[in-house]
Formats: C-alpha cells, sequence, structure tokens
C-alpha cells in the first residue's frame, strides 16, 4: 500500500507553513534488497541502521529474521513506505531529498541568545 504523509515545513518568518506531500510507497522484497545492497550493507548491518532486532544465526553470525522476511520474495510481508523512505534517506539513496544538518544559531556578539 501507498502511504501519503504531508509534513510542515517552516521557516523564520512569519509565513503559514507550506504542506508538502510526499508519495511513499511500500518496496517489494527485490526492491528493498537492491537498496540495501546499493548501500553497500549485509542484511544484519541494515537490519541495525533501522533499528530491528538481531539474533545469532546458525552459523554464529549476527542476522535479522525482520530484515530477511522482508526482502523475501514468498513473503506477504512489506517494509512501510515511510520506513523504506528513511532507509533511503539513512543511507543517501532518496531520489528528492537528502539529509543534511541543521545549521547552528546565530551566535550574538553581546552574548544574547536568540528570542530573550
Amino acid at each position: 500500500p501507498n502511504t501519503r504523509v504531508t509534513s510542515i515545513a517552516t521557516t523564520t518568518a512569519a509565513v503559514a507553513p507550506t504542506p508538502i506531500q510526499l508519495n511513499m510507497p511500500s518496496p517489494s522484497g527485490e526492491q528493498l534488497k537492491a537498496a540495501r545492497l546499493a548501500a553497500g550493507l549485509n542484511q544484519a548491518q541494515a537490519a541495525e541502521l533501522m533499528g530491528f532486532s538481531l539474533q545469532t544465526g546458525s552459523r554464529g553470525g549476527l542476522q535479522s529474521r525482520t530484515w530477511q522476511a522482508l526482502e523475501s520474495p514468498t513473503d506477504e510481508r512489506n517494509m512501510q513506505g515511510p520506513v523504506f523512505a528513511m532507509f533511503l534517506l539513512l543511507t543517501g539513496q532518496h531520489p528528492d531529498y537528502t539529509l543534511a544538518p541543521r545549521q547552528a544559531a546565530p551566535v550574538d556578539p553581546a552574548g544574547a541568545t536568540p528570542g530573550n
């Protein structure tokens, strides 16, 4: 299913917020796997990045059964669209947006803080 989320973009001016429409479809297992591989991550690394639980596998390494199921072509579960959008953002693959640090507030040389 496609999920639409409306977020609010604000500016420092006293202008009404402008809603941003984001289309965030759920990926197929193949799309999720392709995005993970493009990011250079194994399943355990991708699962850890997104906060999924990890277990010790039969060969002693870490694995995520949840991530395996999400990539499986035979499992009916799909990652939710907003979660996939965050994965794309975190791995620098989102087609429209990038994550960037907030710019620090300007420092007043007199020592006063903005808004006080």
